[in-house]
């Protein structure tokens, strides 16, 4: 076979480097299966999930068929029975949200996090809700894309790429717009509760890429939906990631094999935790720290990953304004929005208390998350035992707040650097910020040693982070409006 082309026009080919396959140039993107391993995830071999798993089969089974919107025990609730004090706390939050008692109805519920998972391209959670759709059989028109739902429901896109993508740029005249539209307005409360299903569903699509789970086989394929996505990368390349390679081996950490990498963890958090008790940094010094911190994530990232992965026809029926992306919340060489003080306005402080005053005991759900999966501990590292990781959960989660520019006044956020290699920052920053592009290569690069759930941890720590930063911004604007 051979392709002629005029010699005037530009060639819409080129040849993947590895393969020598010809694939479609950037400009028309090549449809590329996402690669997948049999069992719940593509990351964690489907043995150690059964064996590592500390929920016995009943008991999972029962709270999945209470809890889980599928029913049953699907791979989410699989990878995430790894943890089964925070599973139980997850669906306990997510049943609450989507099933009982609130302001919006059953399937505005559902159709709100199509959209959420939407910006992210999920179709593992797209289809999930397809499918509560299918089995409520209410308004199945609007399974046909966005222009055939009411008007009211659309005005949640400008929110819900903001708080998918760039939540520090949500204001108090997002809220007032739409609480403030005549015929299509919306009140506070049910404002409240479209915005947590939002920020929880944009959250969970960074845990279901994060931990690459596979989607559910549909031998009948009843809804349409296919996890397929659009890229300039050959299949071989993705599923080998050579084009992350300049990317991931810049680590200094890559050059030590995984048992050195993990003793010196070990010495690394020993160290900081005797500097701690020796000498306190001072007020000037830990928010240039925290300026540092923020302005170095700048050059953390997926840099070879520049292609566009547009939705697939499938999921961007569900989405308006899909080149809308992340953008880095300190960016070089332009006017910065402020820094978001946690001081001023807090989830503990604030914000727990009015959406638990607008959406009754949601608050309280979402506290008992939140925390659990912060406190979360086994007291181990690999094969260390006795091991003290609170702070290396805390420098986890407030590097996430840290890349959407939320800083805490009594953290050190030299601790970060000192803990997170950055083969983990490039990880968190793709799994919180990009989740659609993250790669097995990427799961694999860090933390060699560790169990794969300890990691899982580490994706329910990201998911949690990025779920309370948006929740932040949301609220707070929400609380200027009211105020």
């Amino acid at each position: 076979m051979s392709f002629s082309a005029d010699s005037t026009s530009p060639n819409p080919f080129h040849m993947c480097n590895i393969c020598q396959k010809v694939i479609r140039k950037k400009d028309k993107g090549v449809r590329v299966p996402r690669p997948f391993s049999s069992g719940p995830s593509a990351f964690i071999p489907k043995e150690e999930i059964v064996e590592a798993s500390q929920v016995d089969p009943l008991t999972e089974q029962l709270l999945a068929e209470a809890y889980s919107p599928s029913g049953h025990v699907d791979h989410l609730t699989q990878v995430m029975g790894l943890h089964p004090h925070y599973l139980e706390s997850f669906l306990h939050s997510q049943f609450y949200l989507l099933r009982m008692d609130g302001p919006l109805p059953l399937h505005c519920r559902h159709f709100i996090a199509i959209m959420a998972a939407a910006r992210h391209q999920c179709s593992f959670l797209v289809s999930l809700h397809v499918r509560e759709f299918y089995r409520m059989g209410v308004c199945l028109d609007w399974l046909k894309g966005l222009q055939y739902v009411p008007q009211r429901l659309r005005n949640l896109n400008e929110i819900n790429k903001l708080l998918a993508h760039r939540p520090w740029l949500i204001t108090k005249e997002h809220i007032q717009n739409l609480v403030k539209t005549g015929e299509h307005s919306w009140s506070l409360a049910e404002l409240v509760h479209a915005v947590v299903i939002l920020a929880h569903f944009h959250a969970l699509a960074s845990f279901v890429f994060g931990s690459g789970i596979n989607p559910q086989v549909d031998t009948q394929n009843t809804n349409g939906f296919q996890a397929v996505y659009i890229s300039n990368y050959c299949t071989c390349d993705l599923a080998s990631d050579h084009h992350l390679d300049r990317d991931l081996s810049s680590s200094s950490h890559e050059t030590t094999d995984s048992v050195s990498e993990l003793e010196a963890l070990m010495d690394r958090m020993k160290r900081l935790q005797e500097e701690r008790e020796e000498d306190e940094a001072s007020q000037e010094e830990m928010a240039t720290r925290f300026e540092k911190e923020k302005k170095e994530s700048l050059l953390v990232g997926s840099g070879d990953l520049e292609d566009e992965v547009m939705p697939t026809s499938k999921v961007s029926q569900f989405v308006e304004d899909a080149t809308f992306g992340y953008q880095d919340f300190a960016r070089r060489g332009e006017d910065n929005p402020p820094t978001f003080r946690a001081q001023d306005y807090s989830w503990e402080d604030h914000g727990f208390s009015l959406v638990n005053r607008l959406y009754s005991d949601i608050g309280l759900l979402l506290d008992d998350k939140f925390r659990t999966a912060c406190d979360l501990t086994y007291y181990n590292m690999a094969s260390h035992e006795d091991v003290d990781t609170t702070m290396l959960r805390r420098a986890l989660f407030n590097y996430v707040h840290c890349m959407y520019g939320i800083r805490y006044d009594d953290y050190d956020y030299g601790e970060v650097n000192q803990l997170l290699e950055r083969s983990l920052k490039v990880y968190i920053k793709t799994v919180t910020c990009y989740p659609e592009r993250t790669t097995r290569r990427m799961y694999d690069s860090y933390w060699r040693q560790f169990r794969h759930s300890e990691k899982v941890h580490v994706n329910l720590l990201l998911m949690e982070a990025r779920m309370q930063a948006e929740l932040l911004y949301a609220l707070r604007a929400i609380t200027r409006y009211m105020t």
